[in-house]
């Protein structure tokens, strides 16, 4: 018995009713997952307090991602408002032309099918992610980690609740049994049934989804992200973007990894920067020009410049102006999020255009890397790769387009 195909045919047969919902009924049953969340707000905190008290051995980083309080939980029944209030693409016309012969085309965006999230800690993600595959048109089997089955559970209830009020089929949002190791491997080899997967987690996960997969992958591996503070940086906003940007939360992926310094900036602002961190507690790993600012900077090695450490730990290094901090990215960035902190508009537009990443902010901390600050009420992931998709993926990331082709009865010579 194959456990994924049963729960991938119910999910296709919800998606014509999905596909032909109006916003306002997907809406509705987003609203009222949101609702339920606020509701049970005490019974989901206590059982997230459950599921972290029994993640021995999890990583600091993972604890962090997997803990909820009832600001982040608010946070997740705020995200659900906002998503339920964004524009609806399907529908959406995005682009019309017409030929010589009266031929009319339009471009339509259509919901992308069923589709697969396979993702570790974060509780968080089983409603964001419910929530954008319904009000995109897509139904969603939804594969959270053991870790947190207690706090999926009780949001997967919420979103079935929302979905009962709206009248839409209970198959639109589906969990997959996180007990059992082989049906991520039927998921994986679900072509045909699921359209595509989204995998969210460490980055042996990740491969494995991406080594594995015959079903089409939307994802990101590492956020090895960089800041590079340029000699024309305000000092002040400099220090401030590195602080936020290292150690707001340090495991969430646009956290930053790697600072690297302009070695013409000024000689104070190079050690006020490295303090700074220092002074955060956090570890900072530097080349030779960086341990000489401050003698509480240990040597980094070469894996450093390759390593997303999701912890208090940064490494850093100066270098030769934004050429160099452009080459360095080019050699150790992972393309998910990048910064330049520059008043220079040259050298800033030159970082922005050159640099390869899903994300290039300036003058802006790499924190900013989530759907939420990009007006996406949520996220299902922030994709690194060139297809489809890239950065955030919301709403718009959850849909492809089909063109329709309207004619007066024109045959082809």
């Amino acid at each position: 018995m194959n456990m994924i195909n049963d729960l991938a045919r119910a999910a296709r047969a919800a998606l014509p009713a999905l596909a032909a919902a109006p916003t306002a009924q997907k809406a509705r049953a987003v609203r009222t997952a949101a609702a339920a969340i606020r509701a049970r707000g005490t019974e989901l905190l206590a059982a997230n307090a459950a599921d972290v008290a029994a993640a021995v051995g999890l990583s600091a980083a993972l604890v962090d991602r997997l803990a909820l309080d009832a600001a982040r939980l608010e946070g997740i029944a705020a995200g659900l408002d906002t998503v339920a209030g964004l524009p609806d693409p399907v529908g959406e016309v995005i682009a019309r032309w017409q030929r010589p012969n009266g031929l009319q085309f339009s471009r339509v965006r259509v919901p992308l099918g069923v589709i697969g999230i396979i993702y570790e800690s974060r509780p968080g993600v089983t409603a964001d992610a419910a929530a954008l595959c319904l009000m995109a048109g897509n139904a969603c089997l939804l594969r959270g980690g053991s870790e947190a089955a207690r706090s999926n559970a009780l949001l997967l209830d919420c979103m079935a609740a929302g979905l009962r009020d709206a009248g839409l089929p209970a198959a639109a949002v589906q969990m997959v049994p996180a007990g059992d190791r082989a049906l991520v491997g039927q998921m994986l080899a679900a072509h045909g049934l699921i359209d595509v997967i989204i995998p969210r987690g460490g980055k042996g996960l990740v491969a494995r989804v991406q080594a594995d997969a015959r079903v089409p992958v939307l994802a990101h591996l590492d956020g090895i992200n960089h800041v590079y503070v340029d000699a024309s940086a305000d000092p002040d906003a400099a220090v401030a973007v590195v602080v936020n940007s290292k150690l707001r939360r340090t495991a969430v992926c646009g956290s930053m990894e790697t600072l690297l310094i302009d070695a013409a900036a000024p000689a104070a602002l190079k050690q006020q920067l490295v303090a700074a961190l220092l002074d955060g507690t956090c570890e900072v790993r530097g080349d030779a020009a960086v341990q000489a600012l401050d003698a509480r900077v240990v040597p980094a090695v070469a894996q450093d410049w390759d390593t997303e450490y999701l912890d208090a730990i940064a490494s850093v290094a100066e270098v030769a102006g934004v050429d160099g901090a452009i080459a360095h990215i080019a050699a150790h960035g992972s393309q998910h999020t990048e910064c330049v902190m520059a008043q220079d508009e040259a050298v800033a537009e030159r970082f922005l255009a050159r640099v390869d990443a899903a994300i290039v902010l300036h003058n802006a901390s790499t924190q900013f890397a989530d759907g939420g600050e990009f007006g996406f009420g949520a996220e299902i992931g922030i994709a690194t790769g060139r297809l489809h998709a890239r950065g955030p993926v919301a709403l718009e990331g959850l849909t492809i387009f089909k063109t329709l082709v309207r004619g007066t009865g024109q045959v082809r010579a």
